[in-house]
């Protein structure tokens, strides 16, 4: 089932005052607008004609009413209340056909008009009433259908999406292409969870996020429509549409039906179990990590994800066999700000954002002595944002040299702690170094030869200690002595010889970081 629809034009379910006036018709009676000519945009639900004095009491709100004034000629009062009547009613616009009862606009209707602020045009020609009515309801009836048609066709596409198990990003995408504007979901705290659009649009937006965000609680006008996110009695979000060039109704529609979609989409969990708030902070550090988007376009996202930017101290962290969740607590309990996102292969990215005033070298161990069991690999911290990526790279690098297990590591590891193994997962890709692991590890890599590689990683990484490596494996020394001897077998090297030794700890370092 397709999901595309052409993007939504003009389909409010209402006309405005100005649109009715533009029509052939009407502008066949020569309209003139005397009074509330600053409220021509208000929204005519129906078209109504009446004479009577206390019209007010026969509408409900948004009507369009003709009269010919024939039972106010000569009564000022009359007129005055006729007026009032309306704006008490929340009529529209009040449209006088000029004639035997007024050949002229009366002053009495037109003030008091003026003064309600209700738009009040005469007619300057004879124009049957009747036309105008039937043209008007004709076009309202067409723009409901039209409205309707439009609502479940939007809410089709967008369930088919979470039928089909589309991620956020994709429903994001499906409503940007209906609004031709970018779109924003926020939390509470008018944070900044996800966005779609064209991209400089989204930028230009989260550029000025902050002044938009002081205002999301005002109402809404120049295009930006929000819609609230919750369920169960609870809010939790909203969706805005930023800049929408559509009617007002339009786009009030279509970020109800988007608002509803997504609520539908959270409560079924999506394609995902992180929460919108992780999946933000995933594809922020997801893109300063690998460096493909440049870092000053970012920074409008990091700043918008409510991240401090501003004269700040970075410190990029990656943990190993970090619970996410748990990492954002102890961020919270530390009263350290930063976000917290999981990468591939069991790495979490930890970015703070400190004061530039603050021991960056201290909070972080304070970081990491709360955590247990967890490696943390950290960068040089950063005072400028565009050195971030690079500073995300390099604490991912030393994650990954450790990844294997190291002995006596510090609560924070750092680059200058790797050392070789370091080095050997720079180039672990290189053909060259592929060939001389194979070539130096050849007697160990298939048959028996698997239980004496664990053996020989053992013996290299406690510096050739006989003692500690038969404890750690739980034998006796006689027979961790049989264990060296057919591994210097099987590769044909005397692993006293400190160079030979220090050949074939690189290469078991290469062969390590290539496996992993």
């Amino acid at each position: 089932m397709s999901t595309t629809l052409e993007p939504l034009e003009s389909l409010a379910p209402t006309l405005s005052v100005r649109q009715v006036l533009m029509l052939e018709r009407v502008l066949a009676g020569e309209p003139e607008v005397v009074a509330g000519a600053g409220q021509l945009d208000r929204a005519v639900r129906w078209v109504h004609v009446a004479e009577a004095a206390d019209v007010g009491v026969m509408l409900s709100g948004g009507e369009m009413v003709l009269t010919t004034g024939v039972l106010l000629a000569g009564d000022d009062d009359k007129q005055a209340e006729y007026i009032r009547s309306l704006h008490r009613a929340e009529a529209a616009a009040v449209v006088l056909g000029l004639g035997r009862a007024f050949p002229a606009p009366p002053d009495v209707m037109r003030r008091a008009a003026e003064r309600c602020g209700l738009p009040m045009v005469v007619l300057h020609r004879p124009f049957p009433f009747a036309e105008l009515t039937e043209e008007v309801q004709a076009r309202l009836i067409r723009r409901k259908f039209a409205a309707v048609s439009m609502s479940e066709a939007v809410r089709t596409a967008l369930t088919g999406l979470i039928t089909a198990g589309a991620p956020l990003q994709r429903m994001l995408d499906e409503i940007a292409h209906h609004s031709g504007c970018p779109v924003v979901v926020t939390n509470l705290a008018h944070r900044v969870l996800a966005t779609a659009g064209e991209r400089s649009a989204v930028d230009d937006v989260l550029r000025d996020w902050e002044r938009i965000a002081r205002q999301a609680g005002g109402s809404e006008g120049d295009g930006w429509i929000r819609a609230e996110l919750g369920g169960r009695g609870e809010r939790w979000g909203q969706i805005m549409l930023c800049g929408y060039r559509g009617d007002t109704a339009t786009g009030r529609l279509l970020a109800d039906r988007a608002a509803e979609a997504l609520v539908l989409h959270r409560m079924l969990g999506g394609t995902s179990a992180h929460t919108w708030e992780e999946q933000s902070a995933q594809s922020l550090l997801t893109d300063l990590v690998s460096g493909v988007v440049p870092a000053r376009q970012l920074l409008p996202r990091a700043r918008a994800a409510g991240l401090p930017v501003n004269r700040r101290t970075f410190v990029p962290l990656v943990v190993r066999d970090g619970d996410p969740t748990e990492l954002d607590r102890v961020l919270r309990l530390l009263g350290l700000p930063g976000i917290v996102a999981e990468l591939a292969d069991g790495a979490t990215a930890v970015l703070l954002s400190l004061a530039r005033d603050q021991d960056a070298t201290v909070l972080t161990a304070n970081f990491a002595a709360r955590l247990s069991g967890t490696v943390v690999a950290a960068a040089d911290p950063r005072t400028a944002w565009d050195d971030v990526p690079a500073g995300m790279r390099e604490a991912r690098h030393v994650a990954d040299a450790v990844a294997s297990g190291v002995l006596d590591l510090p609560a924070v590891v750092r680059l200058k702690d790797v050392h070789l193994r370091g080095l050997i997962r720079l180039l672990r890709d290189d053909p060259h170094v592929q060939s001389f692991a194979e070539r130096e590890l050849d007697g160990l890599l298939c048959g028996a030869g698997a239980d004496l590689l664990a053996v020989l990683r053992t013996y290299l990484a406690t510096g050739r200690n006989k003692s500690r490596t038969a404890q750690l494996h739980h034998v006796s020394r006689p027979a961790l002595y049989r264990r060296l001897e057919a591994i210097q077998g099987r590769l044909g090297v005397d692993l006293d010889d400190f160079e030979q030794a220090a050949s074939v700890h690189i290469a078991l370092l290469a062969h390590d970081a290539q496996q992993g």
